[in-house]
């Protein structure tokens, strides 16, 4: 069985900026869709933010195992204890933390063996390489 090897803080960053980009450009995105209009709801607004900056992390983590900015970096979430894709509701409460702690959150990374973050430890979720082979450990 090959030993565990987990990204550091260097590449979970990187991701989370990555992440953050594509945010952005959603949200300019939807902006710009909604210009087109000449009346646009507010509740309208409220949903496409909620849906894009609130569900795009849960979801992408939930469903595929990662966000765009873990998959740019092969890197995956999964549960602790199996390997196992986290559900929707251990990725909405890991997300919810990482967002009120920001970047405090990682604060824990290079203090424990699994390299968790406080986000990760609340829902005992761990992000890994998903291919460990063709990775330098130590970024």
């Amino acid at each position: 069985m090959k030993e565990k090897n987990y990204p550091g803080v260097f590449l979970r960053a990187k991701a989370a900026i990555i992440d953050s980009i594509i945010i952005i450009l959603l949200l300019l995105l939807v902006t710009d869709i909604f210009s087109n209009f000449e009346n646009v709801p507010d509740t309208a607004k409220i949903i496409a933010f909620v849906l894009i900056f609130g569900l795009y992390d849960p979801i992408m983590v939930s469903i595929f195992g990662s966000t765009v900015g873990h998959r740019f970096n092969n890197l995956k979430v999964q549960k602790l204890t199996n390997g196992k894709k986290i559900n929707f509701l251990q990725a909405i409460i890991r997300f919810i933390v990482k967002a009120l702690l920001g970047w405090l959150s990682f604060i824990t990374v290079s203090s424990n063996e699994n390299k968790q973050a406080i986000h990760d430890g609340i829902v005992q979720s761990v992000v890994v390489f998903d291919d460990i082979d063709s990775y330098d450990y130590n970024l």
